[in-house]
């Protein structure tokens, strides 16, 4: 019997990790592309690995045409700390390059993965799919104007999914994570923008990569729309953190800050380029952010596992457990590295 085609863009990443093992448990032919290099040890066998740009429109057709896969997850993405210029390029033309492609080879779904930093910082919660979107920087934005293609083409009958997933993080997730874990595990009180009164939700990698399996085993016309995707069970970030601090046994406690204040120094931080924290970050942290996931429980019948603190746990433990690796990996501007902290690291010492 035809093993099932799946082909995963962006696979060097965090995210592109855990689809590939997801879909190998599943029995999927898995195919990966990236413009980054592979740790191909972490990855399962039966994954098939290419080296390519996904802004080079002529491999991308010369790879889906030998390839002919039956579906599509496309998560390569430039990240906010990226330059603007790579941003809009690998993000809207890109992703422009991918869907076109999955069209012309007759892929039966391509899934995007978009960001609910499409919403910009709204006043009101929950956030529906509905909801106005209003790009915050470059990445913002490029998510927008790559959804935007994605819908001309769900109009004209193209079988795509959009996913808007919450911060996510689990296994291997590294980034602005590190950060905070590399704070907790020195004992450093945690600076929160505020009180810590507000609720913010995040998502755990596992319930992202279940529910794409999902839209690909049940696939089905009705998933040719837009889905928020996040914890079902989150608190106050004050809440979810003494939660956490407990589970793990951590002597780190979360600090109040004048948020007024410290957003106007993250802001001149940011452009001073000393500190890695980007304005949507800063900017919402200290406001609610929860997005309504009832459309894709109802639609795809999916349901999500861990709440936030459960996620901060998992993504933490495994941190402790890699410690003395991961911190010889350097830093950089990917999700599988930590971040250099700047500025950060300055006041790190006096917390």
């Amino acid at each position: 019997m035809k093993s099932t085609k799946v082909l995963i863009t962006g696979a060097a990443g965090f995210l592109g990790l855990h689809l590939a093992k997801l879909f190998s448990k599943n029995n999927f032919q898995i195919y990966l592309i990236d413009i980054a290099s592979y740790e191909k040890k972490e990855y399962p066998e039966n994954c098939h690995f290419f080296n390519c740009d996904v802004r080079n429109v002529k491999l991308i057709n010369t790879l889906f045409g030998q390839i002919k896969p039956d579906y599509v997850i496309h998560a390569a993405a430039a990240l906010p700390l990226w330059a603007s210029s790579d941003i809009f390029t690998t993000n809207v033309e890109g992703t422009k390059n991918i869907v076109e492609a999955s069209i012309k080879n007759k892929v039966k779904r391509t899934i995007f993965i978009s960001s609910t930093a499409v919403y910009g910082v709204p006043k009101k919660h929950p956030i529906y799919e509905n909801d106005p979107r209003v790009g915050v920087g470059s990445y913002g934005q490029s998510k927008i104007d790559a959804e935007n293609i994605c819908f001309q083409l769900i109009n004209k009958g193209a079988n795509i999914t959009v996913l808007r997933p919450k911060t996510f993080l689990g296994t291997h997730r590294l980034g602005v994570f590190e950060i905070l874990f590399d704070w907790i595990h020195d004992g450093k009180k945690i600076p929160v923008i505020g009180t810590g009164n507000n609720h913010y939700q995040l998502l755990d990698v596992d319930d992202l990569v279940y529910a794409c399996c999902l839209f690909i085993k049940k696939d089905n016309k009705k998933y040719n729309d837009v889905f928020n995707i996040g914890a079902l069970e989150f608190n106050t970030i004050k809440g979810d953190f003494e939660i956490f601090f407990k589970a793990i046994g951590s002597t780190s406690g979360i600090f109040k800050t004048p948020a007024f204040l410290v957003k106007k120094a993250l802001w001149l931080f940011e452009k001073l380029k000393l500190s890695p924290l980007y304005k949507w970050v800063y900017d919402t942290a200290d406001k609610d952010s929860f997005v309504s996931i009832d459309k894709l429980i109802n639609t795809l019948n999916w349901k999500p596992k861990y709440s936030n603190s459960d996620a901060l746990i998992k993504a933490y433990r495994w941190y402790l457990k890699n410690y003395k690796d991961i911190k010889l990996r350097g830093s950089g501007v990917t999700h599988t590295v930590g971040w250099k902290q700047g500025i950060l690291g300055l006041i790190k010492k006096f917390m």
